[in-house]
């Protein structure tokens, strides 16, 4: 390999101060080089023996992989004009490869031959999950497609990887595109001091005085939540839910066009595998048997919360018309509502428990929690290479102080920085013969950044963020899987994947944990006993309003790619009407466009998958009752570490459940811990 191109060094990490866009294709090229000997190499001799064809096989992909990965993160972080160039060139390759590989019937029948063989049976589970995990793959890759389906199949997974490319650079653009300059501080009443740091900070740097207000997520939540200004927050709430469509002030990044193509594209593919449309062609490797099972769950959540979440919007309603003076409550006064009576009604003030959580004191409780449930210490790690100053390497080291793993920490939010909160693998583990790579992963936020001399200070929601994405974390660096494609988060049923990632956000209710972590950023004292009582008081305040939203977004998905008609289009806005007819108690307005920067969906790998999320809610609710009540053999944390993060894909997500909990899992956790249980 190229020694003088640091995406082919043969390194633990990736040297990501030394990586550039000229790096990317050429790096790209030879990967996919040496992939295509690999697996030629394995097809002409003819094995049948899981070492020689499967093991092989997870040797190639884990070197691909090695250098994709970085390329893929560095997109989603570190966004430049040529580095998008790059990446484009690079993964318009890379995806037309893949398909290429999926359909490669040589390497289809070899793996076919180790499944076939007379001792197959006897081969450890782990092994068998990878071999019959391997041949799926080949069929919804097309495999067993001929002449003109299959070259069609290829064209259409190289454009869609291209258009959602294309969708979430579009996001980001319109993201970065508008802002608001405000240099009259009165403007800003209601707005805490630590946000009105944050906007001065974002004026500063784009070299003006006073604020700027822009729709990266600490902005849009300062103003929402806080500022006194109602047109203010209209606007704001205006520009966000506008962004990258036909409604937004500037119209260059509207996404229109290619949701229309996306979703066509979609159902055509389905079609050519077989499947009556594209959610029946997603939901093959979830849990859930169709469409029809994920919607009637939907459905039945929607029965329970929505008397629920009217009720809410009532007392919201009678609250801000005698507390607020506001008679007409809008979607943009929502938040600001809910703020105010988390306050007045609750005791619960989000700006004063900001104080609480300077980010270096949530990040040592974090790592304490971490070593009291796992028995893993995170220690950072000096002078390892990253792509901007503010990243943080930890190296995971177990009791005995070996290093297992790692961990790359990007928390606040920037300029070309992908907005949300995510966890992506960059190297897998993997044993090799006489050599053991180390599971590393890349945990993403966009957390308020520091202000002038002053730490972070992060919201309690934030605070459940970082949990959620140290449960991906976890998933990915405590498998005991050594095969990449089976090991960690790889191979798990997208709809259980966040199984682990749920069940930590408990803790951040766990009042040993969240005292714990905090630290008044001025005085060090920790959360009074009172405070943390209010915020637990408060924690299905509007829960039936907050699922009823999810709810909403994920019958829409399912709905979007279960009944598309070509001959009709994609109808995003009338599908996303009826649903909100059936399910909101709050209708958005007319010119609301949220689906055209749901990323998750058009640009990420929840397409009819978003309902995962409630589904892994289940899942995590249920786990973590089992867990609090230590109901289960060796302790709760051992056995969800044993049997869950440990495990992988070595088995199905079902089996993994059945072995932590005994039993299959039950809905009645979700509706306590959501406030929607039956009395």
């Amino acid at each position: 390999m190229n020694s003088d191109n640091p995406l082919l060094a043969d390194s633990d990490l990736p040297d990501f101060a030394a990586i550039s866009a000229a790096h990317v294709v050429p790096a790209t090229q030879e990967a996919i080089a040496s992939h295509r000997a690999a697996i030629y190499g394995i097809t002409k001799a003819g094995s049948d023996d899981f070492d020689s064809v499967v093991l092989a096989a997870e040797r190639a992909d884990f070197l691909l992989s090695r250098v994709w990965s970085p390329v893929g993160h560095l997109a989603s972080v570190a966004d430049t004009p040529e580095l998008r160039e790059a990446h484009a060139q690079a993964q318009a390759l890379m995806t037309a490869y893949l398909m290429e590989a999926g359909q490669d019937r040589a390497h289809h029948d070899a793996v076919a031959r180790v499944a076939a063989r007379p001792d197959f049976t006897i081969l450890p589970v782990a092994q068998r999950r990878a071999v019959d995990l391997a041949l799926r793959g080949f069929r919804l890759a097309g495999v067993a497609l001929e002449g003109e389906a299959r070259q069609r199949f290829l064209d259409i997974g190289v454009e869609l990887s291209d258009l959602g490319t294309k969708f979430g650079n579009a996001v980001l653009d319109a993201t970065e595109a508008w802002s608001e300059h405000v240099t009259d501080e009165a403007a800003l009443a209601g707005v805490p001091e630590s946000d009105r740091a944050i906007l001065a900070a974002y004026a500063q740097e784009k070299g003006l005085t006073g604020w700027l207000i822009t729709l990266r997520q600490p902005s849009v939540l300062a103003i929402l939540l806080h500022a006194q200004d109602r047109a203010l927050r209209e606007r704001v709430y205006r520009a966000h839910n506008t962004r990258a469509s036909e409604q937004a002030d500037d119209k260059a990044h509207d996404n229109s066009e290619r949701i229309d193509r996306i979703m066509a594209l979609r159902h055509e593919a389905a079609e050519i595998l077989g499947f009556a449309d594209a959610a029946a062609h997603s939901l093959e490797t979830k849990m859930a048997s169709d469409a029809d099972e994920a919607l009637t769950f939907l459905a039945d959540l929607a029965r329970r919360a929505r008397p629920v979440a009217e009720r809410e919007l009532a007392e919201a309603r009678a609250f801000a018309a005698a507390e607020l003076g506001l008679d007409d409550v809008q979607p943009w006064d929502l938040s600001y509502v809910a703020e105010a009576m988390r306050r007045t009604l609750h005791g619960v003030d989000q700006e004063a428990l900001k104080a609480y959580f300077p980010l270096p004191r949530v990040l040592a409780g974090t790592e304490a929690l971490l070593e009291r449930l796992f028995g893993i210490r995170l220690v950072a790690r000096e002078g390892v290479s990253t792509w901007h100053p503010d990243v943080i390497f930890y190296d995971v080291l177990d009791a005995s102080g070996t290093t297992v793993a790692g961990v790359y920490l990007d928390l606040f939010a920037r300029a070309g920085k992908r907005g949300g909160a995510w966890m992506d693998v960059c190297r897998a583990r993997f044993r090799d013969a006489d050599r053991f790579h180390l599971p590393v992963a890349y945990l993403t936020t966009n957390f308020a950044p520091p202000a002038g001399d002053r730490p972070s200070l992060v919201t309690h929601n934030d605070v459940v963020t970082l949990f959620h994405e140290f449960g991906h974390v976890l998933h990915h660096l405590l498998t005991e899987v050594d095969l990449p494609s089976i090991g960690g988060i790889s191979g798990v049923e997208w709809d259980a994947v966040e199984l682990p990632s749920q069940f930590m956000e408990n803790f951040a209710w766990e009042r040993d944990t969240l005292i714990g972590l905090s630290g008044h950023v001025d005085t060090g004292e920790p959360l009074p006993e009172a405070m943390f009582d209010r915020l637990l008081a408060a924690r299905q305040f509007q829960a039936g309003l907050a699922i009823l939203r999810q709810i909403e977004f994920a019958t829409f998905d399912l709905l979007l790619h279960r009944d598309y008609d070509p001959s009709r289009g994609s109808r995003v806005n009338e599908v996303l009407a009826q649903v909100r007819a059936e399910v909101a108690v709050m209708r958005p307005p007319e010119w609301s466009r949220f689906a055209h920067a749901f990323s998750h969906i058009f640009a990420g790998g929840y397409a009819a998958g978003y309902y995962s999320y409630l589904w892994a809610e289940l899942l995590s609710a249920d786990a973590f009752e089992i867990f609090a009540h230590a109901d289960v053999p060796g302790g709760g944390a051992t056995a969800f570490r044993r049997e869950i993060l440990a495990a992988g894909a070595s088995r199905s997500a079902a089996e993994n459940f059945r072995a932590f909990a005994g039993r299959a899992p039950e809905i009645d956790a979700l509706l306590r811990m959501r406030g929607l249980a039956e009395a």
